[in-house]
């Protein structure tokens, strides 16, 4: 969080309104992330460690000096107040591909100097989340995995597992909730997953399956995946 706040008051510094916007969705969407799951904070500080650390190398390679300004905003969508608010009707998948790209790059160094002090606060950012993650402890986990086995509110007069939709903002949090469900129930067919990087076909064929397939109890999407699906 205090990561979050100090690239916000960097952001508000930039002159380029898009800019400012990219930066301000990116850093939103980590706080976010911060709050879905342990594995979803963990695998966001990591992948965008890794992406400004190509991007570093990139610029070490033009031989820049330390002071010399960087664009690190280069190929990605310049996010104005207006284009923030299109994005909320743009396709699920187009959505989240944005979301990944952005997360991933925007970013308020203006200087290599500023981007390799960026990077150092990550690793050592991942390396708590890491510890978050390898500590076992997450509230969210425990409430859901003591529903999972209630056997009164789970199961119905005549002993059939109720089916179950949960819904999730981010992808690595579904990955994770669906290692750990089949874990527990000991069944990996009783789940089936949508996210935006589905197709329309698959997405269908896992509706149905958790209509009409007793064997599948579980139904996990994301939030987007999930707003066309009429169960």
């Amino acid at each position: 969080t205090d990561y979050v706040r100090e690239e916000f008051n960097r952001a508000e510094a930039l002159e380029n309104a898009g800019s400012k916007g990219t930066v301000g969705f990116a850093l939103t969407i980590l706080q976010r992330r911060l709050a879905s799951s342990p594995e979803a904070i963990y695998q966001s500080l990591k992948r965008r460690r890794e992406r400004l650390e190509k991007r570093l190398r990139e610029e070490e390679l033009l031989k820049r000096g330390a002071a010399v300004q960087v664009d690190m905003n280069v190929g990605l969508p310049a996010l104005t107040a207006d284009e923030l608010d299109d994005l909320d009707d743009a396709p699920d998948a187009e959505v989240e591909a944005t979301e990944e790209r952005v997360v991933d790059l925007a970013s308020a160094a203006r200087t290599i100097a500023e981007l390799r002090l960026e990077i150092a606060q990550l690793q050592d950012l991942e390396r708590v989340a890491l510890r978050v993650r390898q500590s076992g402890t997450d509230r969210k986990w425990d409430e859901l995995s003591r529903l999972l086995q209630n056997n009164s509110a789970m199961f119905d007069a005549d002993g059939h597992r109720r089916k179950l939709v949960i819904f999730t903002e981010h992808r690595d949090t579904l990955n994770y909730l669906s290692e750990r469900i089949r874990a527990l129930l000991g069944r990996p067919e009783a789940v089936v997953i949508i996210h935006g990087g589905i197709g329309r076909e698959d997405r269908r064929k896992a509706e149905e399956a958790f209509k009409h397939d007793k064997e599948v109890e579980i139904l996990l999407a994301t939030d987007a995946a999930g707003e066309g699906i009429n169960l």
